[in-house]
């Protein structure tokens, strides 16, 4: 480990994350920001996606300046590397989202044969009305029935051969017609994940938008199959979110209580854990440690999933990781899977930490490995937060730095919230935008990367688009971020315009709406369907938007195609590999929305993001026959 001298004020935007890196070069522990710093200069050919690995003939690469080989050993030029790359990454992205529905449905499963203690139908509500979407027999049927019938249909949606999945069929109809007449209508999770990667294999498809078109149908897989999937039964095994008041930043470690951490993004294993945090027996234990307490808080989208539903805590995003065990409070942080850091086990060896894995797909060097399944999943939690408790006598108070305040902030807004504010229906809503007191609407999503100073692309985004009068739902890694800038406080309104402003007063809600986690993307997409529906029009058609300022992972890559694909313009902060191929690029920044009616565009500037954002919903606007104003 090495000292990390810099102004730590241009890595991160935040103030428990300054004063947290500064402690980390004390403690000479390496941060994800000194080993990007060390990567520099990244390679260029991988930048560009003009490098290739998919077979024993390479590695090969394409020389941009045409000085060096323009084709690989086996003849793909550069359109045909860029496409094959990029299809590979949307595939890892959905096969990570769609796996993550295949583990809740295999717990729902578990839950109807009464083999899954500690697990529960949490909205019978949500059971009865997914039942109805997929067509199943609902009278007479008790909720572990519906719920047998229920994951068995819903397991069949990754498997077998089918016209299209079930999910999609709440898109609405404009857009439905379009996936058929394009051919991309998905048709099964798993298959359209295969099929990609079948198509990248070396003397497949060689069709540089074939390829593409691809992508988009393995994208759609993901947003109306395994993350709608994954969304759905969450909310039927452990209820609905409501609006619920929390706190966020590293201010919620507590000195003098028992400090655990869940990180990841499946609630399977940190719904467990909090039943068992509040167990009598063992808080009773920590008293007798010395301790006041046991304090549960949640990292990414673990924490999002049980913050929207329990209102606990928020210590931090993805980039905050390695910066929680710093604090040197921490006695346990237990990992599920997703965008977990391999070096964490490392950074824990410095402090007191026990750090468990619990995955049976995911393992970490320095951890201890733990498997959960639903069938012991209760008496493994307590066993945990036993040893939780135990460590706490291990802690050393020199080491512990907890130098913020916590952050008031509000979560849990589902669709079923938003519409319940709204009297029920999106009519409010629809009168809004056409009166022009709220002009659009616009996710702001995705996790945090190095390249982009920390929380920054969110946050600054977020306050021009809520200044003029565009609401914002954001989920996963920017909900964190905005609601460590104090954005998801009703109070917040006054930040924005006037029209914003006085919707937010009259329904009590914040300018930024707090969806959930990753896979709750696909709730902004189930809104925005009801929009269009109620409207008879398109998505497409909406002054809507997507944003991605601080992506990194392959999920956030299916999440802006699906997004794109369903027809949301969509701003990324960060350039994926594809510059390679003007052809590819072309294609996702202008000729998608001749396809499909929506695009890409690339803007690491939140600022000029935010014009570009505002632009287009001023277009859709008039395009609808409403009022438009000039962006300048």
């Amino acid at each position: 480990m090495s000292q990390f001298k810099k102004d730590f004020s241009k890595l991160t935007t935040t103030k428990d994350g300054q004063l947290l890196l500064e402690k980390a070069a004390h403690d000479q522990v390496e941060t994800v920001w000194e080993r990007f710093e060390a990567q520099q200069p990244h390679c260029g050919f991988c930048e560009m996606g003009l490098s290739c690995r998919i077979c024993a003939m390479g590695p090969c690469r394409i020389d941009p300046f045409g000085e060096g080989p323009s084709r690989g050993a086996c003849g793909a030029d550069a359109d045909i590397i860029v496409a094959r790359n990029l299809g590979r990454m949307v595939a890892a992205g959905a096969a990570a989202h769609s796996d993550h529905g295949r583990d809740l449905v295999e717990v729902l499963a578990k839950v109807a044969q009464g083999k899954a203690p500690g697990y529960k139908i949490g909205s019978p509500e949500k059971l009865r009305t997914l039942a109805g979407v997929y067509g199943l027999e609902i009278e007479g049927k008790s909720d572990t029935e519906l719920a047998a019938d229920l994951a068995h249909a819903m397991e069949e949606e990754y498997g077998t051969r089918q016209e299209r999945l079930t999910m999609v069929n709440r898109a609405p109809d404009p857009r439905l017609e379009l996936w058929e007449k394009l051919g991309v209508m998905p048709r099964g999770v798993d298959r359209e994940t295969s099929e990609m990667m079948h198509r990248t294999h070396m003397g497949v498809d060689n069709d540089w938008v074939r390829l593409c078109l691809h992508g988009v149908r393995n994208a759609l897989s993901d947003g109306w199959g395994g993350s709608l999937i994954a969304t759905e039964v969450s909310d039927i095994l452990f209820g609905v979110p409501k609006p619920t008041k929390s706190q966020v930043n590293l201010g919620v470690l507590k000195e003098d209580q028992v400090n655990i951490i869940v990180h990841g993004h499946n609630p399977v294993v940190s719904e467990t854990i909090t039943l068992a945090a509040s167990d009598p027996d063992l808080l009773a234990l920590a008293e007798q440690k010395g301790a006041k307490g046991i304090n549960l808080v949640g990292l990414c989208c673990t924490g999002n999933e049980l913050l929207m539903r329990h209102g606990i805590p928020m210590a931090g995003n993805h980039l905050m990781s390695e910066l929680t065990l710093v604090t040197g409070a921490v006695e346990m942080m237990i990992v599920d899977y997703q965008c977990i850091m391999p070096s964490l086990g490392s950074v824990a060896t410095c402090y007191h930490t026990k750090m468990i894995s619990t995955s049976d797909k995911a393992g970490f060097p320095q951890m201890e490995h733990r498997e959960f399944h639903p069938e012991i999943a209760l008496d493994l939690a307590r066993e945990l937060v036993k040893e939780a408790v135990e460590n706490y006598e291990l802690r050393n108070p020199d080491k512990v730095y907890l130098p913020v305040e916590p952050v008031e902030m509000y979560g849990g807004f589902s669709v079923e919230a938003i519409l319940e504010a709204l009297g029920g229906t999106p009519t409010p809503l629809i009168e809004a935008i056409k009166a022009g007191k709220i002009r659009g609407a616009v996710g702001v999503v995705g996790c945090n990367n190095p390249k982009i100073k920390h929380d920054l692309g969110h946050v600054e985004l977020t306050k021009r688009l809520i200044e003029n009068d565009i609401l914002v739902l954001d989920t996963g890694c920017a909900a964190v971020a905005n609601a460590k800038a104090g954005l998801k406080l009703p109070e917040a309104a006054e930040l924005a315009g006037p029209g914003l402003k006085e919707i937010c007063q009259a329904l009590g809600i914040p300018p930024v709406l707090h969806v959930g986690s990753c896979v709750d993307n696909s709730r902004i997409l189930v809104l925005a369907g009801a929009l269009a529906d109620a409207l008879g029009v398109d998505i497409s058609a909406l002054p809507l938007a997507g944003a991605a300022p601080e992506w990194y992972s392959e999920k956030a890559v299916s999440i802006g195609v699906y997004f794109v694909a369903s027809g949301v313009y969509t701003v990324l902060g960060v350039m994926p590999p594809i510059t390679g191929s003007m052809n590819v690029v072309g294609l996702l920044t202008k000729g998608l929305d001749d396809v499909i009616g929506a695009t890409f565009d690339v803007e690491p500037d939140p600022d000029k993001a935010a014009l570009l954002i505002r632009a287009h919903i001023e277009k859709k606007r008039k395009e609808l026959g409403l009022d438009a104003r000039e962006v300048k």
